[in-house]
């Protein structure tokens, strides 16, 4: 996928700069010829010399060799990249980068590329937090670069949070998503819903499901590998998406996730209904937590909004529309039933009597009907090749 593709690792002064060797690594191990600047202080925290071995090339630092005089051509490096991956930046990097500070020979670099540019950000969480520094992120994407989210988890303050940079194995799917853009889907627009949705009961307590929402964020990943701009609306789950062409809304109730879907169904033109929403919800939810005083309770429920059957009402003819059916009895019968009624292109069957499929589980067992009558059943697999087949069918159709 990466092989002969010219990429640029830029490296700043940050402690997750311990990382880069291994990117460098799996970089040169899938073909791509790799080359490494660095800021000055970004020496302070890996070799040069280990940078250097690992990527076969001299890491670029100063624009010029003190001792002959020679130049490090800025321009030529800029212009030699196919992509250029800032990866750790610091919140002071990614400032000059908003600001187009060329103060050192990284710098003019970043100024004189002609390529995309992929950054990842790596700093303590008050910092990433900071207004100005969300105000560069933004600035940065603005111009056209890909942030490769920090993840949540231990930072070198002793803090846990958001801003630990992403792990080398996900920059790499970053930058092999990116080289993919001109998949199969490229250009597409597609719409995924994941998770649970959570109805009030009071302040403290919800009517939920055991979704973990893998299914979905999968489905998001692997269409978003496939080069199609993903927006992905997810229930309350603890996962992250890692492809960069993933914009997540997150949201809570069904009234959210109906309201979310509404605003982005109309740009889509894949969609795959994967969230397990709540049915029914309390009709009045208390303001204050509900005491034990009593020996019962009674909360009088009422319907949420279909919103699978709402978007197959106003599902344009160039719109591909997928939902998905949890069943336990008679699973065939209402899938197919779902599939009519609701105006969908697919329907993917779940059971729950079948071991490994369904809700907590890294597993799925599926099979797929479309409007044509067609069957399709597939084994017991990871839900990340579950995604595989979905998306292989949504491309089979679409074509």
């Amino acid at each position: 996928m990466l092989q002969d593709k010219n990429i640029v690792i830029g490296i700043t002064g940050s402690i997750a700069a311990f990382k880069i060797p291994l990117l460098v690594r799996l970089l040169k191990k899938e073909g791509a010829r790799i080359k490494v600047m660095m800021t000055p202080a970004a020496r302070d925290f890996v070799a040069p010399l280990t940078l250097s071995t690992l990527s076969e090339h001299p890491v670029l630092i100063e624009p010029f060799d003190p001792d002959d005089g020679s130049w490090n051509s800025h321009v030529d490096l800029g212009r030699w990249a196919d992509l250029l991956v800032v990866a750790p930046v610091s919140a002071n990097t990614m400032a000059k980068m908003a600001t187009g500070i060329a103060d050192n020979f990284f710098m003019t670099v970043c100024l004189s590329a002609k390529c995309p540019v992929m950054f990842a950000p790596a700093m303590d969480l008050d910092m990433f937090r900071h207004p100005a520094t969300q105000k560069n992120i933004e600035i940065l994407q603005s111009y056209g670069h890909i942030m490769i989210d920090p993840a949540v988890g231990e930072l070198a303050s002793g803090l846990h949070g958001e801003g630990r940079m992403e792990e080398p194995e996900n920059i790499l799917a970053a930058i092999q998503g990116h080289f993919t853009g001109s998949g199969t889907l490229a250009g597409k627009k597609a719409m995924v819903t994941a998770g649970p949705t959570h109805e009030a009961i009071d302040p403290v307590r919800f009517i939920g499901n055991h979704s973990s929402g893998l299914m979905g964020f999968s489905i998001a990943e692997e269409l978003a590998s496939r080069g199609a701009e993903v927006t992905l609306i997810s229930g309350p789950v603890n996962l992250q998406a890692k492809h960069p062409g993933i914009k997540r809304i997150d949201v809570v109730s069904a009234e959210e996730m109906y309201k979310a879907c509404r605003r982005s169904f109309t740009k889509a033109d894949i969609t795959v209904m994967s969230a397990a929403v709540a049915d029914f919800r309390p009709e009045s939810p208390a303001t204050s937590k509900i005491k034990k005083s009593k020996a019962t309770l009674s909360i009088p429920l009422e319907q949420t909004k279909d919103i699978l059957a709402e978007l197959g009402k106003i599902k344009k003819e160039d719109q591909f529309l997928i939902g998905f059916a949890l069943e336990t009895d008679d699973e065939e019968s209402f899938a197919r039933q779902k599939l009519e009624s609701k105006n969908l292109d697919l329907i993917i069957l779940n059971s729950l009597n079948d071991k490994g499929a369904g809700f907590k589980s890294e597993t799925n067992k599926i099979t797929i009907f479309d409007r044509s009558g067609k069957i399709e059943e597939f084994g017991l697999k990871l839900k990340s090749e579950v995604a595989k087949d979905i998306v292989d069918k949504i491309v089979d159709h679409i074509k």
